[in-house]
């Protein structure tokens, strides 16, 4: 929407109401070191035609191109209905429900999430979202700190390639409360095993599994929940909510299942948007419920038999006393998280799971005909869901930017992140294939990864 600065007239009335004589005495309490009165990054102001079409010529960058990005944001189909719906007043303008009897159909489309939340990821309740997977992670991670009564670690462990970035992340988030990360390598096949927490000096208060890893692998995850289990260890699922559709939930893992499940909700209808905004979402067992941050929804009636919708936990700073508070951080992605309910309501149990058989089949597929050129090999072998690993006979970088002139983006550099424990990452291209991908796309972006090397 359009921005409409004040005027000075507005700007002196306000401080007049406020007593102070300018805007720089409303920020006295910053150190004058810690100011910085230059802001030497800034361009110069433009009009709005200008940034209009400036901004158009960015979006126009994009166009025309074959994605195979991934990572954690990937490039699915999202029907017409989806963002049709989402954009009405009621949902685009609408902010978190904070009186509650006044926001009945916000509730109840959140309520409906969660509903379809807790069902996927096989757990017994969801909350009302996050702000993206790397928080929601750093959310879980404090919490299973909190929850574990019978562990009082204050290390939480990542097993296998958690991605590099939700590390860091999280890392940024708990490291002020004392908290420790610790990362275990993988093994050779890019998964990891009970092997790996064995070499611990204890058992930590948590363990992160994602499922499937950074490196598209599938970990073995029952064997690993029930060590954790075993040592009074909180299991937290990393997951991607697509891949639930045909792989087992959470809360199906080992013979008690996940704890916790979190992760990014980008695939269900969230477009990539150069790289943002999303949606974070958080499941667990009933027994930890108290400790979950965020909101929760719940179905009530009311005298006369009417359904009603209610805010029945809201365990954040600006409801309860600070001390008290789960959370500073968490809060509704209202707008996303309707997309998302719309998406799921629309796929349904059946089309998520042909989406996902879909986006496996393209991936496989992919994996086929790439490695079928001189000198292109998978980097493991075995399961894996809609993402791959594959090493290269030059740097990955000067292959990716030569098929960016042929209309391709293929695929993430591995060594563009943080150390993944993966030799000579610099020639690894990560790749992801979703339903959206034709044969001619596959078969065009196999013939100039050909042309190239």
């Amino acid at each position: 929407m359009p921005f409409v600065p004040h005027t000075e007239a507005d700007v002196a009335a306000m401080l007049d109401v406020i007593g102070v004589d300018s805007i720089d005495a409303l920020f006295d309490e910053i150190p004058p070191h810690l100011a910085n009165g230059r802001l030497d990054g800034v361009p110069e102001s433009r009009s709005e035609l200008e940034v209009l079409r400036a901004l158009g010529a960015r979006a126009a960058q994009d166009d025309g191109y074959t994605c195979f990005l991934g990572g954690g944001s990937y490039d699915h189909h999202i029907p017409a209905a989806v963002w049709d719906l989402t954009s009405r007043g009621e949902f685009m303008t609408a902010y978190t429900p904070y009186q509650a009897e006044a926001s009945q159909g916000t509730l109840q489309l959140i309520y409906e999430y969660q509903s379809m939340m807790a069902a996927l990821t096989g757990l017994d309740v969801a909350n009302a979202s996050v702000y993206d997977g790397a928080s929601g992670l750093a959310e879980a991670v404090l919490m299973a700190a909190r929850s574990n009564k019978k562990n009082k670690s204050r290390q939480a462990a990542m097993l296998g390639a958690v991605h590099p970035n939700y590390v860091d992340a999280t890392r940024n988030i708990v490291g002020n409360q004392g908290l420790e990360v610790v990362t275990l390598p993988c093994g050779a096949d890019g998964t990891c095993s009970t092997a790996e927490l064995e070499t611990l000096a204890s058992p930590p208060c948590a363990v992160v599994i994602s499922q499937p890893n950074f490196l598209g692998r599938l970990e073995a995850v029952d064997e690993i929940t029930d060590w954790a289990h075993a040592h009074n260890v909180l299991v937290i699922a990393l997951v991607n909510p697509m891949s639930l559709a045909v792989l087992k939930p959470p809360g199906d893992w080992g013979q008690a299942g996940a704890d916790i499940a979190c992760g990014d909700g980008q695939p269900f209808g969230v477009p990539m948007a150069s790289g943002g905004p999303s949606f974070g979402f958080m499941c667990c067992r009933d027994k930890l419920v108290r400790q979950m941050p965020g909101r929760i929804i719940g179905r009530t009636e009311d005298l006369e038999g009417r359904v009603g919708y209610a805010l029945t936990l809201q365990a954040r700073e600006q409801h309860i006393r600070r001390g008290k508070a789960t959370s500073n951080i968490c809060t509704n992605q209202g707008l996303l998280v309707t997309a998302g309910t719309i998406y799921m309501s629309l796929l349904g149990p059946q089309g998520l799971r042909e989406t996902a058989i879909a986006c496996h089949r393209n991936a496989m597929r992919l994996k086929s005909l790439l490695c079928a050129i001189d000198g292109v090999e998978p980097l493991y072998n075995g399961a894996e869901f809609h993402e791959f690993g594959l090493r290269l006979p030059r740097k990955a970088a000067e292959v990716s930017a030569a098929l960016q002139q042929e209309k391709i983006l293929p695929g993430l550099v591995l060594s563009d992140f943080l150390d993944v424990g993966v030799a000579d990452a610099d020639q690894v291209l990560l790749i992801a294939v979703t339903e959206k991908r034709t044969e001619d796309e596959m078969q065009a972006f196999a013939a100039a990864l050909g042309e190239v090397l």
